[in-house]
């Protein structure tokens, strides 16, 4: 017998399986629920008649989807790779269905979901569309990456991809993270960054010129923002001017800003929330944080940030040991997709950025959003399970 090589039932221990990352995963989910239960009880209670009705929904789906993750995890990823053109045409069909069927559902005043069977936001499978098929490209492409036909057709399936959410599904906030996880996944991939930070440099100026104009211009104007046609217009003006505007547009982010003021260091508690008492419309949904400052305070956003953080450093050194690029740029979209949502979420809810309509991770209320994001967990379990110990 040679020393150092496992035989017999140890022979199988040589794969990892990354336990960590479900563990981080299903303490995010419970806390999560535990938020929802208390951010929705009432205003389900006033609605539905059962202040379990939105836990409910999602603790069921919830307990689903890490199942079938799980399921997932044990698939070959590499399956994925021939498949990834096709969920990208499905994820367009699917979305123009939206826009031009009698299939799309509007919720809201927002035409963004499909009702085949269940309901659910094509969307979301865009953003699983960028994750395996914008690395299926870069691996297919090899060096010739560097070619500009090359980065014509890799810009060009994102902008198709975010243009459709956009499009189809009048989704811009969808269109700017799956723009941004393509942005962000062809640099990582391309040997050259100086053209992309040269890019980012361009872009923000641009955004910070824009900001200013815009304080100059509308900053203290007194627009009636009420017979305003474009509501992304009415949300810059009472971004830029929430106060004024507080009993109108700027109604749901003064109360959020009113939720996270009062919550203190500590928080009032869990379940003692004022503001979800119907003062914060549809806390459940995008503004869940504002209620988690107030009842939680900033020590319990700051254990929250903690998690996401964790998860994120599990999907990193995943990424880091995966056994191909492939499974590697797939578990970095994933990174990409869970940092910009986090990010962009709590820059709405403390009013650094319009309001987007963007959902936090496993803490937000949305069937099609946990469904998918448990699937994209299966994904980075299955890049783990393919990493092997070093004999």
């Amino acid at each position: 017998m040679k020393k150092g090589k496992p035989v017999g039932r140890f022979a199988e221990r040589i794969h990892y399986y990354d336990y960590n990352l479900i563990a981080v995963v299903i303490l995010l989910t419970c806390f999560g629920l535990i938020m929802l239960y208390s951010t929705s009880s009432y205003i389900a209670g006033v609605k539905e008649g059962n202040d379990m009705f939105y836990f409910f929904k999602q603790a069921v789906l919830s307990t689903v989807s890490i199942g079938a993750a799980i399921y997932v995890s044990r698939l070959d990823y590499h399956l994925l790779f021939p498949l990834s053109p096709y969920i990208a045409l499905v994820s367009i069909v699917l979305m123009a269905m939206v826009r031009y069927t009698p299939f799309g559902v509007e919720v809201n005043g927002a035409k963004r979901w499909l009702k085949l069977g269940m309901q659910f936001q094509p969307s979301e499978i865009a953003k699983i569309a960028v994750i395996t098929f914008i690395p299926c490209l870069i691996v297919k492409m090899g060096r010739a990456m560097q070619k500009k036909q090359a980065m014509i057709l890799l810009f060009g399936t994102g902008v198709v991809l975010a243009g459709g959410a956009f499009y189809f599904t009048d989704n811009l906030s969808t269109g700017i993270i799956i723009g941004g996880m393509t942005v962000l996944l062809i640099f990582l991939a391309h040997p050259k960054s100086k053209p992309f930070i040269m890019a980012g440099i361009a872009v923000l100026a641009v955004v910070v010129g824009g900001i200013v104009i815009l304080h100059l211009t509308l900053g203290k104007s007194t627009i009636d923002i009420s017979q305003m046609k474009d509501f992304r217009l009415r949300r810059v003006m009472v971004w830029l001017q929430p106060e004024r505007y507080a009993q109108s547009g700027g109604y749901q982010i003064m109360q959020a800003m009113y939720a996270i003021g009062s919550g203190g260091f500590f928080g009032k508690g869990l379940g003692n929330s004022v503001q979800k008492l119907g003062a914060v419309p549809e806390a459940q949904n995008d503004m869940i944080f504002s209620i988690i400052c107030e009842e939680l305070g900033v020590f319990g956003c700051i254990i929250i940030l903690l998690l996401f953080a964790y998860l994120l450093y599990r999907l990193i050194f995943i990424a880091h040991n995966a056994p191909d690029l492939y499974g590697s740029l797939m578990v970095c979209g994933i990174f990409f997709h869970i940092a910009l949502q986090v990010i962009l979420n709590i820059c709405v809810v403390i009013n650094l950025i319009p309001t987007t309509g963007i959902t936090l991770p496993f803490f937000s209320y949305g069937g099609t959003s946990i469904v998918f994001l448990m699937a994209e967990m299966g994904i980075a379990l299955s890049v783990s399970r393919q990493i092997k110990f070093e004999e």
